[in-house]
């Protein structure tokens, strides 16, 4: 088998152990190193002194990260591989044997390096998605301070669409330092509240005892905390891609999603489309597509692949937001195929919609343009009259319809 990298390195990465093989030509070296910084500078300046010219390594936790990082400060190109990619040959299962393995099919060069953005990128990465955590974090929390409420019979979620706005959280203040009655109820009220006063008097009609209010208060607390830390990160976000406002805004025209989905985005997929040769590549890569799975000349049906979950969630998220816009191309994508697929594969399918948008819109830099509602009424619109025609004689109805162009 021909030698495509004369030198080159294979690394099996662990939290505390790193094994790495080099091989020159036929010859192989093995060389045992930790994980602290001067190792990891030491396993460069070993593979430098001896002009390596690929390294890769698995995508082992995070524990890949801080090799990645020192090696491409130091000028060495490295490649991260999926494990599955490279599944070791079963009863062999060693850290030097998979450290040979790795390195003998970089040689052969049969691997296929994973995408891994530049460091500006992947920083950022690191905050979006630790401020989506949060955010989901918060999300759990709530549901507890509903639970909670709900276990002193206190129904203000049924009357409320929101349990942490201005008004309930003023009236679950009072709840907790005294009394909500028909006297002061009112001043807590905003306007625009739909619930009536007798509604929320009905509502907060409950028994909260002592060591029930200091669970909400720790809620609450836990609540403010994250709300908190969230707008922090939102700064520290802004700061950061302050110089792509443009694409976030172009991003951000497309029905369903807004400026922090938008942000996610960009920080997952990156500004530079050439990454991925086409948005076929790029739906495959985030899990927006279904995979192959053919057999005798058949195509089967094949569920779609893990893909990059923080952008897969957030389309997915985007796209049931989308749908509800019943002036949009989306809206009408998702009735078209919702009948036949079911609501799960059509949101799938409108989040493909979008993501492919994306692309375009990264890529050539063009605005995004709503097909409309109308797109698919548009097509064979004589067969769809002859259609329905059909089915209203079929009902005993008769109706005098003439086909324009």
């Amino acid at each position: 088998m021909q030698n495509v990298y004369r030198r080159c390195c294979g690394i099996d990465v662990h939290k505390k152990l790193i094994v790495a093989c080099f091989r020159n030509g036929n010859k192989a070296e093995l060389r045992k190193f930790d994980t602290l910084t001067s190792s990891i500078k030491e396993l460069g300046n070993w593979l430098l002194d001896n002009k390596c010219q690929m390294v890769a390594m698995e995508s082992t936790g995070a524990y890949w990260k801080p090799i990645y990082n020192i090696l491409e400060l130091l000028n060495i190109d490295v490649m991260v591989v999926n494990a599955h990619h490279m599944k070791n040959v079963p009863g062999r299962k060693t850290d030097v044997k998979d450290a040979e393995w790795i390195a003998d099919l970089l040689q052969h060069g049969l691997l296929k390096a994973s995408y891994i953005p530049d460091r500006e990128q992947r920083e950022l990465r690191e905050i979006v998605r630790y401020r989506k955590n949060l955010v989901e974090e918060r999300s759990r929390e709530i549901n507890r301070l509903e639970k909670t409420l709900e276990g002193a019979n206190i129904k203000l979620s049924s009357f409320v669409s929101n349990l942490t706005g201005v008004s309930s959280r003023n009236i679950l203040q009072l709840a907790l330092t005294g009394e909500v009655n028909e006297e002061n109820i009112e001043s807590l009220m905003h306007p625009s509240m739909k619930a009536t006063k007798e509604q929320l008097l009905k509502a907060m009609d409950g028994v909260l005892s002592p060591v029930q209010k200091k669970l909400v208060r720790a809620i609450l607390d836990h609540i403010d905390d994250m709300t908190r830390r969230i707008q922090d990160l939102d700064e520290i976000i802004d700061d950061q891609i302050r110089d792509n406002e443009n694409l976030i805004k172009n991003i951000d025209a497309l029905p369903g999603i807004g400026k922090r989905s938008a942000e996610v985005i960009l920080a997952e997929i990156g500004t530079d489309m050439n990454r991925f040769p086409s948005a076929a590549h790029l739906a495959s890569w985030s899990g927006l597509c279904p995979g192959n799975n053919e057999s005798a000349g058949k195509r089967k049906s094949g569920k779609t692949t893990k893909g990059n979950k923080y952008l897969k969630s957030t389309l997915i998220q985007c796209a049931k937001s989308a749908i509800k816009n019943k002036d949009s191309f989306f809206h009408a994508q998702y009735q078209r195929l919702v009948v036949r697929r079911g609501a799960n594969r059509a949101t799938v399918a409108v989040a493909h919609s979008m993501l492919i948008a994306i692309y375009h819109i990264l890529k050539d830099g063009v605005p995004f343009k709503d097909l409309s509602s109308d797109y698919y009424t548009k097509f064979n619109t004589e067969a769809k009259a002859r259609y329905y025609m059909k089915r209203l004689r079929e009902l005993g109805v008769s109706v005098p319809v003439s086909l324009t162009a």
